[in-house]
């Protein structure tokens, strides 16, 4: 079996290692250099005291079951044991109330972003892609995969894109399946957000009219 990708940078640092996974790549193709490179061209690596590692994806956005597959691989190997996985999923942090991160990237078929918070999310969801939050998203993009606003039950939530053409839109346990005419409509910045239990959709425009915290401008 033969690698010839350079996907898996492994580097000694004081304590331990570090596992810089390529963020561009296909999530087969990590896996199968991983497996590689911990079985045949770094066995040194596996023989010895224990090792910490950790792990670091890049802009990478992995669903619970990806960072698994990753651990799974290097728990394979006796004496590394992973201290830390850093990446923008797996990014636990708390902010205050009211404030919102913002991230950037491109949340591809098959990936899950999760913030727990309100996010601006600066990029594409595309088909099979999906954002989750607790509180607001944000799309200044295209959104035409899966969102799901006030994950926790917060059914004032909202979700606003850029373009949105949407797989499945949901606030708190309220689904909504865009109907066929999504791609035929105005190509302005719209929102989904929950009206007497039902999902309803409008220009941006409109916002202060279900969220009047967000009437912040005052002219002069």
């Amino acid at each position: 079996m033969t690698v010839k990708s350079n996907h898996v940078t492994i580097k000694g640092i004081k304590d331990g290692l570090v596992f810089l996974l390529d963020d561009r790549c296909e999530f087969e193709s990590l896996l199968e250099e991983l497996r590689y490179k911990l079985e045949y061209s770094h066995q040194n690596i596996l023989t010895g005291p224990i090792i910490h590692v950790d792990v670091k994806l890049g802009t990478r956005m992995i669903s619970e079951e990806q960072k698994e597959m990753i651990l799974d691989i290097l728990k394979q190997r006796g004496n590394l044991l992973v201290r830390s996985v850093e990446s923008p999923t797996l990014d636990g942090d708390k902010v205050a109330e009211g404030a919102i991160m913002t991230l950037s990237g491109i949340v591809r078929s098959g990936q899950v972003l999760h913030h727990e918070g309100n996010l601006l999310f600066l990029g594409d969801v595309n088909p099979g892609g999906t954002i989750t939050c607790t509180g607001d998203i944000f799309i200044l993009g295209a959104l035409r995969g899966m969102a799901h606003a006030g994950v926790d039950g917060n059914e004032d939530a909202i979700i606003a894109a850029s373009y949105l053409a949407p797989t499945q839109l949901r606030i708190a346990e309220t689904i909504s399946r865009p109907p066929d005419e999504w791609e035929n409509r105005e190509t302005s910045m719209e929102f989904a957000c929950l009206r007497d239990g039902k999902m309803q959709i409008d220009k941006i425009t409109s916002i202060t009219r279900v969220r009047p915290d967000f009437n912040v401008f005052k002219g002069v």
